[in-house]
């Protein structure tokens, strides 16, 4: 090969080599470019995860402070701290609708404090806690509330003209250059179909982009739903502790206020006033009008003590036309004095559709005056109350201090009698320690309740003989025959008479076998005439050495006798019955038919109820029968 040919050769293989290098130069810069734009596109992704992490982070937080007890206003600061704080916007709050001197509104609800929101209540007269938005008429705020769409400001002197006029120009102007706003996001808030208000989002960023925006969307309903939440709950907490007709306090909060109070004054030594009230002749009203007509009156009763109370009192409707009303730091006097104001403005008040006047009974008590014990405080109340309705009604009496004793005294005395004298075949060492509670009682002088006691007392006995009775009975039993004997008017010492009878009337049954008692089937007729002799037994065996409750064994000795002569054990019908002993009958046959029998399943509310009626004028009188039923319905509110 000549030296030609070997440059030739050598220049073509040059070539070559550099055509292929070329060429994988070409290959690698690519490779390169395609490198870059996946590297873009990762970190693009990893930002986008990111975020949507972070996103699903702060709603879960937000979700689970929605289902926490924590107050709304803390749920949506701290939604709107999430956005300024964790997604770089300057700010962001939320604001409620409201009306000012009749015109639209909004009221910041959140109040993040930094640089942000010290520079704009520099821009009004008030603090940020009076901080008001006064939005201009078909600005972007309310065309966003009309068209219920995400609206934008685009200017922060936009957003300032708009909804704070009369700012300084020059706070104006420094607020401006002292934020980096490009751009403000209106989101309006609707909470069950109705306007609420608006979140609105400062940001620094003059383009959001579509997933931003979907975001901020979510928040925005996140708020519509913490806000739905906080409604329902505060709806909700409202029910529980109010009367639905009178939306006054109902039996069950007033009882626990009244301890409450009870203890508070105790440590202050501050007396406080009760007033109990009893709305006169509604049984007429019923019978002539309709007891919607009865409902309206007691309505009306309720307007009046609402409108007459002060901020710290608690008035309550303890059941029925009866309500009662708390009064702290007040003393008899004064108690007095707000019982009769109430008196003469029930006088007074019309009733549309009833062409008669409405009037009230009432009767006052004092804490620390008079007691220091509430069961005390409530019989004294009680009793002055049925004292006006005895002396004439349309009155107010003042508790009698010199007429103390009570049925709760009468009771206790009773079972410490039946207790310590071993009259019923009793648990020795059960006996010692409810004789114990009893004498601690005696010797109590707080505002401990003494019903508790007894009502424990007499499901331990019933329990001892009949391990299927329920706990908590003889309170609802005493409760529903209560209800039934003011709905019959019954004067308050039949009441009284009534309650004790409630507590011993199957004390008979701790005399009887007690197979018969726990037996699975139905009892044979020979079985049913031992049983029958309880009521004897309770009266006679057991109640009768003890002088105190004599007046109550005629009233246990007939409680299972039946209007039309069918009872047992004497036959007795109709008005030959104490109405005392009739009620007990009609209240331990509602607890016996819903309660479970070894040889039965409990019949359901309404079987009961029904079961009930269909025995009028056979068991129980026609009237006890309406009474029981009216009664009931306001047991079940209890």
């Amino acid at each position: 090969m000549g030296i030609f040919d070997w440059i030739t050769q050598s220049a073509k293989k040059l070539k070559d080599i550099e055509t292929k290098i070329g060429e994988e130069t070409k290959d690698v810069y690519e490779v390169y470019q395609r490198n870059v734009v996946l590297e873009r596109e990762i970190a693009q992704r990893t930002e986008e995860l990111r975020l949507a992490n972070q996103t699903l982070l702060t709603l879960e937080q937000v979700w689970d402070m929605m289902n926490s007890s924590r107050p709304l206003s803390s749920v949506l600061e701290t939604i709107a701290s999430s956005l300024y704080g964790e997604f770089g916007y300057l700010y962001s709050f939320i604001a409620q609708k409201e009306y000012d001197e009749g015109k639209n509104c909004f009221a910041l609800k959140t109040y993040l404090e930094n640089d942000f929101s010290t520079d704009l209540i520099k821009l009004t007269q008030n603090n940020i806690y009076n901080f008001k938005f006064h939005p201009k008429t078909q600005g972007i705020i309310e065309n966003a509330i009309a068209r219920k769409e995400i609206s934008y400001y685009i200017s922060l002197k936009d957003f300032i003209e708009d909804n704070i006029p009369d700012a300084d120009p020059e706070h104006v102007k420094e607020f401006i250059e002292n934020h980096n706003v490009k751009t403000i996001i209106i989101f309006p808030i609707t909470v069950q179909d109705q306007f609420s208000g608006f979140l609105a989002v400062f940001s620094p960023r003059k383009e959001l982009k579509d997933d931003e925006l979907s975001f901020l969307n979510l928040f925005a309903r996140q708020i519509e739903l913490a806000i739905t939440i906080a409604n329902l709950f505060e709806t909700v907490k409202k029910q529980a502790v109010t009367d639905h007709l009178t939306n006054l306090f109902n039996r069950r909060f007033f009882e626990d206020a009244l301890h409450r109070e009870a203890t508070r004054s105790l440590r202050t030594k501050q007396p406080f006033c009760l007033i109990g009230l009893d709305l006169d002749h509604l049984k007429r009203i019923n019978d002539t009008y309709g007891h919607s007509m009865g409902d309206k009156a007691i309505a009306a009763i309720a307007n009046v003590i609402t409108s007459s109370s002060r901020s710290v009192d608690i008035p309550s409707r303890y059941g029925g036309e009866e309500f009662f009303i708390i009064l702290p730091g007040i003393d008899a006097k004064g108690g007095v004095i707000a019982a009769e104001r109430l008196r003469t403005t029930i006088e007074k008040t019309h009733v549309e559709g009833l062409n008669e006047g409405i009037t009230a009974s009432l009767g006052v008590s004092s804490f620390i005056e008079q007691t220091t014990n509430i069961d005390e405080l409530f019989e004294m109340c009680d009793k002055a109350m049925y004292s006006s309705k005895q002396k004439g009604r349309n009155q107010v009496t003042l508790a009698d201090t010199d007429n103390m004793t009570s049925w709760q005294d009468i009771a206790i005395d009773a079972f410490v009698d039946i207790l310590t004298q071993h009259r019923i075949p009793f648990n020795k060492n059960l006996a010692a320690e409810l004789i114990e509670k009893l004498h601690l009682k005696q010797q109590d002088s707080t505002g401990s309740s003494t019903q508790e006691i007894l009502f424990g007392i007499v499901d331990a006995i019933s329990k001892s003989y009949f391990p299927l009775y329920q706990e908590g009975s003889t309170k609802n039993k005493v409760a529903l025959a209560v209800l039934i004997a003011k709905r019959m008017n019954l004067p308050k010492s039949e009441v009284d008479k009534l309650k004790i009878a409630m507590l011993l009337y199957d004390i008979g049954n701790t005399m009887m076998p007690k197979d018969l008692l726990k037996k699975p089937a139905p009892l044979s007729k020979h079985e049913k005439t031992q049983i029958q002799k309880h009521p004897i037994l309770g009266a006679q065996e057991i109640l009768k050495p003890i002088g105190s409750v004599s007046n109550i064994i005629p009233i246990i000795e007939q409680h299972h006798e039946n209007w039309d002569g069918s009872g047992y054990p004497n036959n007795k019908k109709g008005n030959e019955i104490p109405i005392t002993s009739q009620i007990i009958l009609i209240v331990d046959s509602y607890f016996a038919m819903t309660s479970y029998r070894p040889y039965r399943k409990a019949y359901s509310d309404e079987d009961a109820i029904k079961e009930i009626k269909l025995n009028a004028n056979k068991k129980y009188s026609p009237e006890l029968t309406e009474a029981f039923s009216y009664a009931i319905e306001e047991f079940k509110k209890l």
